[in-house]
């Protein structure tokens, strides 16, 4: 396997916090947008498994993309 370099760390992280923002969203829809309601731990807990969970996916994908970039294609 290629060194994971720069290139590839940013784009992993900027497709991670996309995940994150995206785990977020579908907490925040299935609370049915009710902020006072809302359980910000189980938010923060989707969201921070949806980095990590990017995350893993860019570096098992890189072996298999572009090299330095954690895409598949």
């Amino acid at each position: 396997m290629a060194v994971l370099g720069k290139t590839f760390w940013v784009e992993a992280v900027e497709r991670a916090t996309k995940t994150a923002a995206q785990a977020a969203v579908l907490v925040i829809g299935a609370d049915q947008i009710n902020a006072f309601a809302l359980n910000w731990g189980d938010l923060a807990g989707f969201a921070a498994g949806g980095f990590v969970l990017s995350l893993l996916t860019s570096v098992a994908s890189a072996p298999f993309g572009p090299e330095d970039d954690p895409s598949l294609v």
